[in-house]
């Protein structure tokens, strides 16, 4: 790698997409923001002076728009932090196919298209790290959480086969896998807000009420990890998991 490492980062406009930037930023690399929100996103990217990219994960053309934009402005790609997701709750008995699909297509597929457009130009570049965000909900589940769930446990068994590929064709890439638990949010706090009174506070109870360290994380602290894997103080690390929850799963 070279001094100053090239990141893509999904969903970094906000969140932990946003703290992720600032972490890589300040660790000395060059970031390129993608996100939808192109306002936003253009915002962030001028803030940390990087590049934003237009990108819509769910969609291979985008994707594949997006590397050759960092190749043509940056030459190389170190790390891609795929980010990017959305979170429709539901019970199997209310989630309807149409937001089913839609939430693999972002939070699944296009954690898959990305490691297929980045991987290459990666292995050009001399090697690097991939790290995908998963979530606690990829290791456990809430009944309310659904195709949320499913997404995310993909994100969490799909790390590890590709990791697992990039290792044996000697890529020199490395992909992990990060699991927050609750963290301070706009996906948090918009899917609480959209629950009735009642469900929410039964919600709160049931997730940041059980959580042993006693309160929400915030995003500084899931983009911290997220730079240590970035870094090459992980560079024996791949096809793992790092869990981020303040103890929640541990139980």
């Amino acid at each position: 790698m070279t001094e100053k490492n090239i990141a893509l980062i999904t969903g970094g406009a906000s969140g932990i997409g946003l703290a992720t930037a600032q972490a890589l930023t300040a660790s000395g690399s060059q970031v390129f923001i993608a996100d939808i929100q192109d306002d936003l996103g253009r915002e962030v990217a001028q803030s940390l002076d990087g590049e934003f990219v237009k990108l819509d994960v769910s969609s291979e053309a985008d994707w594949n728009a997006a590397i050759q934009t960092v190749e043509e402005k940056a030459g190389r790609l170190d790390v891609l932090v795929n980010n990017a997701g959305i979170g429709a709750g539901g019970t199997l008995e209310s989630t309807t196919l149409e937001d089913f699909n839609r939430t693999l297509s972002v939070n699944l597929t296009g954690v898959f298209l990305g490691c297929k457009a980045a991987v290459p130009l990666m292995q050009k570049s001399g090697g690097g790290s991939i790290i995908n965000i998963s979530s606690i909900f990829g290791i456990v589940a809430d009944e309310l959480s659904l195709a949320y769930t499913a997404s995310k446990g993909g994100v969490r068994s799909m790390t590890k086969a590709i990791a697992l590929d990039c290792a044996a064709r000697k890529t020199g890439v490395r992909v992990n896998s990060v699991h927050p638990g609750f963290v301070q949010t706009p996906l948090v706090e918009n899917g609480v807000s959209a629950m009735p009174a009642e469900m929410a506070e039964a919600y709160g109870a049931r997730t940041v009420g059980q959580t042993p360290m006693g309160r929400i994380g915030e995003p500084s602290e899931i983009g911290d990890v997220i730079a240590f894997l970035a870094s090459d103080a992980s560079r024996f690390m791949t096809g793992s998991e790092i869990v981020i929850d303040g103890g929640f799963s541990a139980r």
